[in-house]
């Protein structure tokens, strides 16, 4: 599991496992072992039998070991491609089960008919909620041509107006990156955007230690190896679309497909998008999250599988088929 919501990350893919009948070993990243032990005395503390939830601090190679063990029938996963794509082949190679959620390059579209404060602060909130650390944060706002200088500079001034600092501090709307290399991966991804054409709308100067000024850009080509990557953190790419067509096709336009929202008060434009949009949920008029009621999970590089409500327990049960014959 990973480090950017280290409890709510374990319990959405462990509890409805659990409710399954499994016992669920945790691999927790290497960064949050307080949280893991946290969490493995909080299942030990509400009665669960023993050997229900276990803890183990392991290396990558001690996790290829465990994968095979024939005790372990299936593995989730929520992180990166390049992790998922290990983990997957270590689990085929054994028959085993995998569930995998590999992050997103999300769109959200925004059409001139909408809310526009509602849109604005959706995916102001979306982009930069835990420092832009989330996968299902919005990365790629399209903007109907009709408004998009408009909601340019609206965009613009929320961002400016952000407060970078201690995020247990009050006021503060920005905390820094998880860690130095996280920010540096970012500033790379900045760099190879701006040197691919693309334009800086707008950069804060905060950059020491951790923290990452916010940046919104334009003008990204959709040609570039840059644009096709998932930006972690505090930079929103804004791009212009004139018709429904063509806000799908650019919505559409990635190797992710984990979620996607649009803001629009025509209920037809909101139905033809949830259709055609290539992604595990749509959202109308919100910012996608996940919720203990809904399934979640993606496609394409995204991953596969489900997590949360019935879907989420139902992964991991094996189905058998009981026919009697007279």
């Amino acid at each position: 599991m990973p480090w950017n919501f280290p409890f709510w990350q374990v319990f959405r893919a462990a509890v409805p496992a659990i409710l399954a009948g499994n016992s669920v070993i945790l691999k927790h990243a290497p960064n949050v072992g307080g949280c893991a032990l946290a969490i493995e005395k909080l299942f030990h503390s509400c009665g669960l039998p023993v050997g229900s939830f276990t803890n183990l601090f392991l290396d990558n190679e001690e996790v290829a070991r465990l994968i095979a063990h024939p005790h372990i029938r299936g593995v989730t996963l929520t992180g990166s491609v390049r992790a998922g794509s290990s983990v997957a082949s270590i689990a085929g190679r054994h028959i085993k089960k995998t569930v995998l959620e590999l992050g997103g390059s999300d769109p959200s579209i925004v059409y001139s008919d909408c809310d526009f404060n509602r849109a604005l602060n959706e995916i102001l909130t979306s982009r930069m909620l835990n420092s832009g650390q989330t996968c299902i944060a919005t990365k790629r706002v399209l903007i109907q041509k009709k408004i998009y200088e408009k909601f340019k500079e609206a965009l613009v001034e929320k961002v400016r107006a952000l407060k970078t600092g201690n995020p247990l501090a009050e006021g503060i709307d920005l905390g820094p990156m998880a860690r130095l290399d996280l920010k540096e991966t970012l500033a790379n991804q900045l760099g190879r955007a701006l040197s691919s054409g693309a334009n800086v709308v707008y950069q804060g100067d905060k950059a020491d230690d951790c923290f990452f000024s916010p940046a919104v850009i334009e003008n990204l080509a959709f040609d570039k190896p840059v644009y096709r990557e998932e930006f972690f953190g505090p930079v929103i790419n804004l791009v212009s679309f004139e018709e429904t067509r063509d806000a799908i096709e650019i919505a559409n336009d990635s190797d992710f497909g984990l979620g996607a929202s649009v803001y629009t008060n025509d209920d037809e434009i909101a139905e033809l998008c949830s259709s055609k949009i290539e992604a595990g949920s749509v959202f109308i008029n919100g910012m996608v999250r996940s919720d203990p009621a809904l399934p979640f999970g993606g496609i394409k590089n995204s991953g596969y599988g489900r997590e949360l409500f019935l879907l989420g327990a139902r992964e991991f049960v094996n189905i058998k088929t009981v026919a009697r014959i007279n």
